[in-house]
């Protein structure tokens, strides 16, 4: 279904959710970002300006938001909270984005709540300069549909920056403020300096503000907001921290230092020191949340992050030989997974499958690999954004030498290559632990491998 351009009537209703999908996908793309918070602030008004009718934990950064957002879900319904959850790219399906206590809407959920604010898209699109774009309506889609559950909280991640971002309609009671590097440099800023002064525009008056360690330079501009608009600001490494962790199978065992009560002992199923700082400022900003000073219970921490997960972060998948899926899509986010598979695992040889989006780091990323990576096998992922493999593996040749470089565009036989590569290393002894694949360079390669090798069935 396209919708209806003819700004004198109503795009007529959706029945299915691929003629929602399609709607959705003929607007403006989530990656062209317009400075400017007006269209998506028509769109709330004639919707009632649901986003008011609920408190908001609202979370920026670079790497880390969508696993920290599932964290933070996770525990509000642990203490019996009905949650709304807001988070971007999906992995796999656009109801991902859309979440009531913690489960993705279904189809027909999505569908519904596509219909009961398509009739006001177009009166946005025939008053303003640009028309709503595809992330402002599905940001106002999720407002709506939180106000209609109706959610005890909202916990949501934003799309890019903070400032401009179309959830930034919502006064957050909780800024979150994961940490800032180098990112969508063509919209935010080419230092994390400059990002952040975008980043920092979740923050408003009377928020608390929890801020993830950040290089100096990053905290400053964040303290500054903070101070400006009068917000109270918990850090990391000073209010709160992870205090001991140590790798377990499956994931690590924490102990964290809350911003009330230390908790020990709490198992994550995730891995990595960068998950272990993220559950940190997961439980930082629920504890900032419960604003009457209320100390969690043990058991009620540990049983939450034990429920824990975040498809596509470090995730196995498959067996013989291992297939690892990861989202990093930038040199941090790549340097984090390079750490914890070093952290956590054990493989060698292991396969690097990257593919990446036209408008990333891709050098910075394949450097941040290649210590870990006895190969790569360099694809491309279904979208128009994506790198083609061909000028992905000049750059990989350049980091990682000839004979340390394959091509192949289809990422299905790209990860086939991958795995007859790591299984041959482990037959002629080169391992010292077992042959893997890592399937990694943006969020839409590692979806596409997750639907590709059958993971569409598991927990979302």
């Amino acid at each position: 279904m396209t919708e209806d351009t003819d700004h004198d009537q109503s795009p007529r209703l959706a029945e299915t959710f691929a003629e929602v999908e399609d709607a959705l996908l003929s607007r403006w793309p989530e990656t062209k970002l317009e400075p400017s918070l007006d269209r998506i602030r028509a769109f709330t008004a004639l919707l009632g300006d649901p986003q008011t009718g609920y408190p908001v934990i609202h979370l920026t950064g670079t790497n880390g938001k969508t696993s920290t957002s599932r964290m933070v879900d996770t525990l509000l319904r642990a203490l019996d909270l009905r949650t709304g959850r807001f988070t971007s790219p999906h992995v796999e399906r656009m109801t991902e984005r859309i979440s009531v206590d913690g489960e993705p809407l279904s189809d027909e959920e999505f569908v519904a709540a596509f219909n009961d604010v398509a009739p006001y898209t177009h009166l946005v699109d025939a008053d303003e300069e640009h028309p709503l774009s595809f992330f402002e309506t599905v940001v106002g889609m999720a407002y709506a549909k939180f106000a209609e559950a109706p959610v005890d909280v909202a916990v949501v991640e934003v799309g890019m920056g903070g400032s401009w971002d179309a959830t930034n309609v919502a006064d957050a009671a909780v800024a979150v403020v994961l940490p800032v590097a180098v990112d969508h440099a063509k919209y935010l800023g080419g230092t994390p300096a400059e990002i952040a002064v975008e980043k920092a525009g979740i923050i408003k008056e009377g928020s608390v503000v929890v801020l993830a360690e950040q290089a100096p330079d990053v905290a400053e501009v964040v303290l500054a907001r903070a101070a400006e608009v009068g917000a109270t600001v918990v850090r990391e490494g000073t209010d709160f921290g992870v205090a001991t962790r140590s790798p377990a199978v499956g994931g690590q065992v924490v102990s964290i230092q809350g911003l009330r009560a230390r908790y020990d002992e709490v198992f994550l199923p995730l891995y990595g020191a960068h998950q272990a700082q993220n559950a940190a400022v997961a439980l930082a900003a629920v504890e900032a949340f419960l604003s009457g000073g209320e100390v969690l219970h043990e058991d009620v921490v540990r049983a939450a992050f034990a429920e824990v997960t975040s498809p596509a972060r470090l995730e196995i998948i498959r067996r013989s030989p291992t297939v690892v899926l990861d989202a990093a899509h930038n040199p941090a986010g790549a340097e984090a997974t390079a750490a914890a598979l070093d952290d956590s695992f054990v493989f060698s040889p292991l396969i690097g499958v990257i593919g990446v989006m036209a408008d990333k780091d891709a050098e910075g990323l394949l450097a941040a690999f290649e210590p870990h990576l006895a190969h790569v096998v360099c694809t491309q992922n279904s979208t128009d954004r994506a790198m083609p493999a061909e000028t992905l593996a000049v750059t990989a040749r350049e980091v990682f030498g000839d004979h340390r470089v394959t091509v192949e565009p289809r990422l299905a036989d790209a990860i086939d290559q991958a795995a007859a590569l790591a299984e041959a290393g482990e037959a002629v002894g080169e391992s010292i632990g077992s042959g893997a694949v890592l399937v990694t360079g943006s969020v839409v390669t590692a979806g596409e491998a997750r639907t590709m090798l059958g993971a569409t069935g598991r927990r979302a």
